[in-house]
């Protein structure tokens, strides 16, 4: 690496003190100490015809890459909003391909046409009114309009969830991702205190909070399709990143301050396997937020399926709270009646020990 950069500062001071040579001998013509050569001849014209030859093969070059390049795209959106997102995007992309190509052919075109020819007078506009009107106007409206419609995509996406959208809570530590879902009852999720985390209950669930006495964890995210989903988004540890390519969904997830994305599905993962042609794919869920050494591992399934299939599934889950029955010590006196439904079956003497416990460690934990 020192000897490239030793090599380039060799070759940025031969091209300084040649640009400093050439400038001398202008200035010295100009001041009148010797006579001004003659641009006219053979190395102008070549110079003249380069700028055309430059100009097609940049445009030659940039057509070939673009069309190279896109097996690299992102994929085509499979969510309402991406295509919406898409949309403005290659509009834009249009717009500004359009100007720089005009602008670029006027700018190597002219430097042709108009090369300096001896006995050839250049035409002098002190100023021209139509002309400044048209390049400032023009612009400014093209601006204002992709600016304004960019903005009402932005303010749609953002927005409020609508009424009734299915919710989900995605969790990233180092390096995983973890699902909360509600019960399928009250589609509400329960609070949750990350002083509470341990190894089983990993994303803090609250007993405390009656909604969640039905959550359950996984390791896949499943959604129903053609519905609303509004995932709430949270860091255990560092800065992490939810980006689900197809739906075109990126948000950070950062540690003590939830975030929040929402979407509508359009397409189910097996809708998407027969489309491709691919009976493997799978919707994914990375991480675009250097988060440590296993930062290129963290990612998670995504599961797209209909309302019927994804219901039946969530009817299949067990809550965590049915799981690991011991955490009913967390729960407040006055709502243990209404959580007994999520508790395993008990016999007598267990249910007495367990009682006895809950009076004792859950007392204690409540203080």
């Amino acid at each position: 690496m020192i000897y490239i950069v030793a090599l380039l500062s060799l070759v940025f001071l031969a091209l300084a003190f040649m640009v400093f040579g050439r400038l001398t001998s202008v200035l010295k013509g100009v001041n009148g100490g010797e006579e001004v050569e003659d641009y006219g001849g053979t190395s102008n014209k070549i110079n003249g015809i380069m700028f055309i030859v430059f100009l097609i093969g940049g445009i030659t070059a940039a057509t070939w890459s673009f069309i190279h390049s896109t097996q690299y795209f992102l994929p085509e959106a499979a969510s309402e909003h991406g295509r919406r997102t898409d949309s403005l995007f290659w509009l834009s992309m249009a717009i500004v391909t359009l100007a720089a190509l005009v602008t670029n052919i006027l700018l190597f075109v002219f430097a042709w046409k108009y090369q300096y020819k001896n006995g050839k007078r250049a035409t002098y506009y002190p100023e021209n009114h139509k002309l400044e009107l048209i390049w400032t106007v023009v612009p400014a409206v093209v601006m204002a309009v992709m600016v304004f419609t960019g903005w009402q995509a932005w303010r749609d996406i953002m927005s409020e969830a609508p009424e009734g959208a299915q919710e989900v809570e995605l969790v990233g530590k180092q390096f995983n991702w973890i699902a909360r879902y509600p019960g399928v009852d009250n589609n509400k999720l329960g609070a949750f205190n990350y002083k509470l985390i341990d190894n089983n209950n990993e994303v803090g669930i609250d007993y405390s909070d009656e909604a969640a006495f039905d959550d359950f964890t996984g390791t896949d995210l499943h959604i129903p399709v053609g519905k609303p989903v509004l995932i709430k988004i949270r860091a255990r540890d560092v800065l992490h990143s939810v980006f689900i390519p197809h739906m075109r969904v990126k948000m950070d997830a950062v540690p003590g301050m939830p975030t929040r994305f929402w979407f509508k599905p359009e397409k189910t993962t097996e809708q998407m396997r027969n489309e491709t042609g691919n009976q493997n794919f799978k919707y994914e869920i990375a991480c675009t937020e250097v988060c440590g050494r296993g930062h290129f591992s963290m990612k998670m399934n995504l599961i797209v399926e209909d309302e019927a299939s994804w219901k039946k599934w969530c009817a299949e889950q067990k809550p965590l709270l049915t799981t690991y029955p011991e955490y009913a010590s967390r729960i407040p006196a006055n709502l243990k009646a209404k959580a007994a439904k999520y508790l395993p079956a008990q016999t007598d003497s267990t249910a007495t020990a367990s009682t006895a416990g809950v009076g004792g460690t859950g007392s204690a934990a409540l203080r």
